[in-house]
Parts: structure tokens; C-alpha cells; sequence
């Protein structure tokens, strides 16, 4: 049992480090794809590998009720969550969506309260959530010397709100699905689902730009599928499954800090003093949220 807890810290470890990347893997990616090619083609490749190795290895694969709850989730964690990331990535800049992202404490603990048998909200817990999303409302004015910048940011703000409660969402639903398979093998299944649901969408989707395959967007899909999706969500799922919400949850905070120094890194997006008062801020209002809940479980 101890092996296993550590090695849930080692999967969520991974998760902090690989999917704070994907940020920049992503913006390199849609210099030749669109949104919705990007999610079809990244998720193909790794859903079809992840599950090769499971049927290779005769893993237990969902099926009934489990099989429709893990395809459900993974549709509103990855389909929307992650699709509407590659959407917002090409409004914004990658450093500056991951800060919107790390609101995602605030829709945990909002949706729990909804849910039923839920910790309801608090005071104090609607303090914190009203400090963070003043350190947001901060970083929507960080372009006000410019009305396109600042229109830009609301809309990448708004899209971005729809993706974290999807995958908020989808992530309770999944703890409390009970999934009758190995984490792994649920990441596979919800990979490959929401790959092959996208080249439809990717269809049907009108893109003004055509399709170039560069070889640093080829590697960045290559990064995404393998690190992305193939390390990175496999480490995700089971982190969820062996520790409670409030840890992790710490992921997005990490995340946050590895892309806004490579977005900074490889494309010199703007970090000034306005983004980092405005990521203090969020932090704090997370730490207000985080300390009330833990102290009112405890």
C-alpha cells in the first residue's frame, strides 16, 4: 500500500512536469493544424497505442456501463477540456491560457457543492474564489493598452472557463464512476474514443489555413501523443484514482510555471509585472480555498 501511494506521487510528479510542455508543444503544433486536427490526430495515435499494449497484455477492458461512463468522461475531460485548450491557444498565448486554467480549483470545489452529497460552499471558500478570480479579472486588463489584445484575452478567458468545467466535471464524475478497469486502460479507451470522434468534427470544421507538415509540428504532435497523452494522462488517471482531489489538483499550478517560462523561452510571449501579480493573486485564492476545505475536513 505504501509502494502504491508513492508511486501515485511519482505519477502525479510526471504529470506536473509533462503536461506543463504541452503548452508550447501545442502552440507549435497549430503553426500546421487546426484545433480540431491536432486533437484527432494527437489522440489517435496515442489512444491506438495505449491500447495495443492492453490487448497485447490481455488487460481487462471496460464494458457495458463502464465502457459509456469511461467514453463520457474522457469526452468531457480530453474532447472538451483539451479541445478547447488547442482553440484558446490560437487566440492567446500558452502561457497566458495556462494561468486561466489554474481557476480550476474554484469550478472543483463550485461543482462538488452542486453534486449531490457535495461539501457545500462556505465564506470563507467564496473569499478565496472571489481573491482568485480578481487576479484573473487583473490579467484580462494585462492588454488594455490595446481594445484587440484585451478582446482577445476575455474570449480566450471565456473559452477556456467552458474546458476547465468540463474537465472538472468529468474528472468527479470519473471518481465517482467506479470503472471496473486499470486506469491505464481507461486513459486508452477515452484517448482513442475522442480521437476518432474528432476527424469528423476536423471534417466538417471550416479552416482558412491549409494543412502544412513541418517537421517541428510533426514533432510537436509526436510530444503531445507520447508525453501528452501516452505518459502524461495514463499518470493523471491513476494519480486520480489512488489520491484525494486536493492534491491533485496541485497540477495545474506547476503546469502553469514550466509553460509560461518556455512560452517566454521559445516565442518571447510578455511576462511582466501585471501577468505575475495577477498568477500571485490567483495563487492565493487557491490557498484560501485549499486551507478552508482541508480545515473543515479536518
Amino acid at each position: 500500500m505504501k509502494g502504491s501511494r508513492w508511486l501515485a506521487y511519482a505519477a502525479l510528479a510526471s504529470v506536473c512536469l509533462f503536461w506543463g510542455t504541452t503548452y508550447l508543444g501545442i502552440r507549435m503544433a497549430l503553426e500546421s493544424l487546426s484545433p480540431a486536427w491536432l486533437v484527432a490526430i494527437r489522440y489517435t495515435i496515442s489512444g491506438a497505442i495505449l491500447t495495443g499494449v492492453a490487448l497485447a497484455r490481455g488487460a481487462k477492458f471496460p464494458r457495458g456501463r463502464g465502457l459509456w461512463a469511461a467514453t463520457g468522461c474522457g469526452l468531457l475531460i480530453l474532447g472538451v477540456g483539451n479541445g478547447t485548450l488547442a482553440w484558446a491557444e490560437t487566440i492567446i498565448p500558452s502561457g497566458l491560457a495556462s494561468l486561466f486554467i489554474t481557476t480550476s480549483p474554484f469550478w472543483m470545489v463550485g461543482l462538488e457543492a452542486l453534486l449531490p452529497g457535495g461539501e457545500r460552499l462556505h465564506g470563507p471558500t467564496i473569499a478565496g474564489m472571489v481573491v482568485g478570480f480578481g487576479g484573473t479579472a487583473l490579467l484580462l486588463t494585462s492588454g488594455i493598452q490595446s481594445e484587440r489584445v484585451e478582446h482577445a484575452a476575455l474570449i480566450g478567458f471565456l473559452i477556456l472557463q467552458v474546458g476547465v468545467a468540463s474537465w472538472t466535471f468529468g474528472s468527479i464524475l470519473q471518481r465517482r464512476a467506479a470503472i471496473d478497469a486499470h486506469p491505464a486502460v481507461t486513459g486508452a479507451v477515452q484517448q482513442l474514443s475522442v480521437g476518432l470522434i474528432y476527424f469528423p468534427i476536423a471534417l466538417l470544421t471550416p479552416y482558412h489555413h491549409p494543412i502544412l507538415w513541418q517537421t517541428r509540428a510533426v514533432l510537436a504532435v509526436i510530444y503531445l501523443a507520447i508525453f501528452g497523452g501516452i505518459v502524461g494522462y495514463s499518470a493523471y488517471m491513476y494519480a486520480l484514482e489512488r489520491l484525494p482531489v486536493a492534491i491533485t489538483s496541485v497540477y495545474p499550478y506547476i503546469n502553469c510555471g514550466v509553460a509560461v517560462a518556455l512560452g517566454w523561452l521559445f516565442y518571447r510571449e510578455p511576462f511582466g509585472w501585471r501577468e505575475a501579480a495577477g498568477m500571485m493573486i490567483i495563487f492565493i485564492g487557491v490557498a484560501i480555498v485549499k486551507w478552508t476545505t482541508a480545515r473543515r475536513l479536518r
